[in-house]
Order: structure tokens, then sequence, then C-alpha cells
């Protein structure tokens, strides 16, 4: 049975730094991703990375404060979140894949805010 457990959130002031865990048991995925969502709000996309291409990607709006990655060993995917913002305030999920534009396993989210 395969399970994405997230953990890592938390309540924070705006320029504090959180790294958000994404556990996965089951399998292995070529793509993982994290998405938010927040009050009254669509889910984006925030970030994701490949294993066969070794490319990651970011939303616009995270780029040069959050970094992804993932630890093959463990087999958890991370995302170190820097200089945080009111707006990052969200729940975020860990999701997994074949590639990054299909993902195919969800986790469960984990709230995530910051204060101004």
């Amino acid at each position: 049975q395969v399970q994405l457990v997230a953990s890592g959130g938390g309540l924070v002031q705006a320029g504090d730094s959180l790294r958000l865990s994404c556990a996965v048991s089951g399998r292995t995925f070529n793509a993982m991703a994290w998405f938010r969502q927040a009050p009254g709000k669509e889910r984006e996309f925030v970030a994701a990375t490949s294993w066969t291409s070794g490319s990651t990607n970011y939303a616009d709006s995270v780029k040069g404060r959050f970094t992804i990655s993932r630890d093959g060993a463990k087999n958890t995917l991370y995302l170190q979140m820097n200089s945080l913002k009111p707006e990052d305030t969200a729940v975020y999920s860990c999701a997994a894949g074949p590639n990054i534009a299909t993902m195919t396993y969800w986790g469960q989210g984990t709230q995530v805010t910051v204060s101004s």
C-alpha cells in the first residue's frame, strides 16, 4: 500500500524558515511534487523534482526562496522554505507519480501559517 505522509508544518513569522518532509512508503516514484492550497483558493503547484531528468521546477512565487529535494535512501521528499511570507500560508501536500505532469498519489496536507 502506497502512503505519503507530510509533516513539518507550523506557525512561523514572516522571514522565518521551515522544512517540510514527505515520507513515502510502498514504492518509489520517478517524480514528486509539492502543492499548496490557501483558504478560499484553488490548489496550486509549488515545486517538483524528477529522478530521470534530474530537473526541478518551481512556481514563480517561490523561486529563490524554496528548495525541493529528495533522499532516495529514505524515500523522502523535502521542501526547504526560506524567507516565508504571509501569502505562503496554506495547507501543503506532497504528491508522486511517473512524471512531473502526472501525479497519481497524494498525501495528506500539513498546515503552514506565516504571521506578519
